[in-house]
């Protein structure tokens, strides 16, 4: 049975970047019909009794469990994404990530440029993710719900959600602007580090 996880923070508190009604509308019938329709899915099924991400895994790139794996992704990848924003955030990480970020993206401001573009560049719906893989940081976008899950040796750091519900209501057809918000004011630097191990 996959639940519905507590949102880290109240819904409010990303206003005024991201309102309560987005939260409302993402959070609350989103992310909770993606829960609903996963959890109908598995009844019955090898997996039903299968931790989130193992269900991810096994049904990633398998035709005939498509809409599985998509509501089951979607549960983990808005999870993440909630994790990956705080009212806190923004600016920039230290530490070793920040180590991590100048000796793999050059600066940190060429990280800040190649994440806004995997962004704001996904074409239709999808993300944007940080990555570690191979030793190394990376930046990759994702279409609909595939996340780095799916592919050995891939370990996400952080996302950013662009479909049109995550920013519609406050930015309308805006993406540029809700993506330089979300990285300048909302990135949780201490979930990424923390990923990093």
């Amino acid at each position: 049975m996959i639940e519905l996880p507590p949102l880290p923070w109240a819904d409010t508190a990303l206003a005024p970047h991201i309102s309560q009604e987005t939260i409302s509308f993402h959070y609350g019938r989103h992310h909770k019909a993606y829960v609903d329709n996963a959890n109908k899915m598995l009844e019955g099924t090898d997996l039903a009794s299968a931790p989130l991400e193992q269900v991810v895994r096994a049904t990633a790139g398998k035709p005939d469990r498509k809409g599985l794996f998509n509501n089951a992704a979607q549960v983990w990848n808005h999870t993440f994404y909630w994790n990956s924003l705080s009212p806190k955030g923004g600016g920039q990480p230290s530490g070793r990530l920040l180590d991590r970020i100048k000796s793999d993206f050059g600066d940190f401001a060429a990280f800040k440029e190649a994440l806004s573009k995997a962004a704001v560049s996904q074409f239709g719906s999808g993300w944007a993710w940080l990555v570690e893989e191979g030793g190394k940081l990376k930046v990759e976008q994702t279409p609909n719900a595939e996340n780095p899950l799916g592919s050995s040796g891939k370990k996400p750091l952080l996302t950013i959600d662009v479909w049109e519900h995550a920013y519609y209501v406050d930015y309308r057809n805006k993406r540029p602007d809700y993506v330089t918000v979300v990285i300048d004011r909302l990135l949780n630097w201490e979930f990424a580090a923390k990923n990093l191990g």
